[in-house]
């Protein structure tokens, strides 16, 4: 079992960071640098070269059932979700089969209805304290959920 985090713009590394250690699971974080390697020696820094979407591939090849990935980017938790992989968003949402579908089509929509108006910009609201606590939350009942399928195989 491994937590891989989309760390390039994660708001919740500290976080993941702390969930992860306390259940002794190794802890990835993959971006394109100017990420400060951690101390910790359950976390891992994968600097993948700068190009676009390089860092959600790499993700993508790696990740699989009895993973766990931190993202925001709806079209990289796809991908995870095809693998086997669960996916967990920094505000505390997770995405399954059953709903990753509905969050692309929404994804697309927001790109279109912005591109089709140039005044409707921005997003939604502003991260904050609930987000980061629901986080956590989630991300522990996941990490526990998981332990517990790779305990009874």
């Amino acid at each position: 079992m491994t937590v891989f985090i989309d760390a390039d713009a994660c708001p919740v590394k500290a976080e993941a960071e702390a969930v992860a250690t306390r259940h002794r699971v190794r802890m990835v974080l993959v971006s394109n640098g100017g990420i400060r390697p951690s101390q910790n020696p359950l976390v891992e820094s994968v600097f993948v070269s700068a190009g676009p979407d390089e860092a959600d591939k790499w993700i993508a090849e790696a990740c699989g059932p009895g993973d766990v990935v931190v993202t925001s980017d709806i079209p990289l938790a796809a991908r995870c979700v095809a693998a086997g992989a669960r996916v967990v968003k920094p505000n505390g949402e997770e995405l399954t089969a059953a709903n990753v579908g509905m969050a692309l089509a929404t994804r697309d929509l927001m790109a279109d209805l912005r591109a089709a108006d140039p005044f409707r910009q921005g997003g939604g609201r502003p991260f904050g304290k609930a987000d980061r606590s629901r986080f956590r939350d989630v991300l522990d009942r996941v990490l526990r959920q998981v332990s517990t399928v790779d305990k009874s195989r």
